[in-house]
């Protein structure tokens, strides 16, 4: 999807259309007055919160996904900030993939806003190289919810997703075999899914910044800096191998949730605050859960310091629950195995070994656990 949640944005405040806008933070400062625009402007912005999104218009300033937004207020202090409403970016998530299941049944669902569809036994879906599909497909979206998509077709998943990116906004692009050298090849290796900014830099390092340069390289030679797996990995990429299927179910590994805040806190004098924050987290994990028909069996917190150093605690317990109130006993108890002497910037909560409710004996599910349960700032 183009742009997914300021788009969703724009459908709610179609007044903002042409204008740099920005989706993140926890709230907005301020208040609209009558006839004013929604929103306030970035650079009345201040906190820690980080850019979820952007218009194509604040893209054009150098406004990215995962950029502070202080960073992007200096680059687009005039852009209107929005806060993210997840709920509402969920509902239309499941509007355009319903849309997608009526053309091909084969389809893998990557997130929020982003799939892959298998076009082989999709009828029409070899019509002009799958151009027709394609637009078939992306006219009945923006039909249905108004938002506009890009689309890219071609033999492997790895191919398709460079070719999604190639032309938005509301591109189709179709991409061979034999486009390899003329299309892929020139593009900086980190277009590559899975090469990372660090990654990126080392093979900076080494001389190779085009995804062609990387398929000149020789195998044993990314191999020896980058690993067996990751070398590896890079060069088939860069020859364009890729023969993973389109899965159409897959189970989830964990579901987090967790909130940088706008200033440090401290588990002693700010434990009120961090508590309540704590239970909300808690309360929301418990929600999503409930929502995608899961039970968990690892609890566990994410925190960050003030340093911007990370640490992490879990706790397992001997059933599995979708239930908030243990869910916050658990986290509290492993909560209290972290250090808590410095500041915090960030507090999350995470569960793992997900099983299917529907799967589960009813003795496994929601155990009773009488112990205290503690909480921020509260010593083991």
């Amino acid at each position: 999807m183009d742009a997914f949640f300021a788009a969703v944005e724009l459908l709610r405040y179609p007044q903002l259309r042409g204008l740099p806008v920005v989706i993140g933070g926890r709230r907005v400062p301020g208040g609209a007055a009558p006839g004013a625009l929604p929103g306030a402007r970035l650079r009345e912005y201040a906190g820690r919160g980080v850019v979820t999104t952007a218009t194509y218009e604040a893209r054009a300033f150098g406004v990215h996904s995962a950029m502070s937004l202080m960073q992007a207020a200096q680059r687009c202090p005039d852009a209107i900030l929005l806060p993210a409403d997840f709920a509402r970016y969920r509902d239309y998530s499941q509007r355009f993939k319903q849309v997608i299941a009526r053309f091909a049944e084969a389809i893998e669902d990557r997130g929020i806003d982003e799939v892959y569809i298998d076009f082989t036994a999709a009828p029409g879906g070899q019509e002009q190289g799958g151009r027709a599909l394609a637009a078939r497909i992306q006219a009945a979206i923006a039909a249905d919810t108004g938002l506009s998509c890009s689309i890219g077709v071609a033999p492997s998943k790895l191919l398709a997703k460079l070719a999604s990116e190639m032309h938005k906004p509301r591109g189709i692009t179709i991409l061979y075999d034999s486009d390899l050298a003329t299309k892929i090849w020139p593009l900086p290796a980190r277009r590559i899914n899975g090469i990372g900014p660090k990654s990126a830099a080392r093979l900076e390092a080494l001389g190779i910044h085009t995804i062609g340069q990387l398929a000149a390289s020789e195998r044993g030679t990314l191999e020896r800096h980058f690993g067996t797996h990751l070398g590896g990995w890079m060069y088939a990429c860069a020859w364009g191998w890729d023969d993973r299927p389109v899965v159409t179910h897959s189970e989830p590994v964990s579901v987090s949730r967790e909130t940088t805040f706008d200033r440090d806190l401290h588990a002693v004098r700010d434990r009120a605050e961090l508590g309540q924050l704590f239970s909300e987290l808690c309360a929301a994990l418990a929600r999503d859960l409930q929502r995608r028909g899961y039970v968990a069996r690892t609890i566990g917190v994410k925190l960050r310091y003030d340093n911007f150093r990370r640490t992490t605690r879990d706790t397992t317990i001997a059933g599995y629950t979708d239930d908030a109130a243990v869910i916050r006993r658990m986290a509290a108890r492993a909560l209290r195995r972290a250090p808590l002497e410095r500041p915090l910037r960030l507090l999350g909560v995470r569960v793992a070994g997900l099983a299917p409710r529907s799967t589960m004996r009813a003795e496994l599910l929601d155990p009773l656990d009488a112990r205290p349960a503690g909480g921020i700032g509260r010593k083991a």
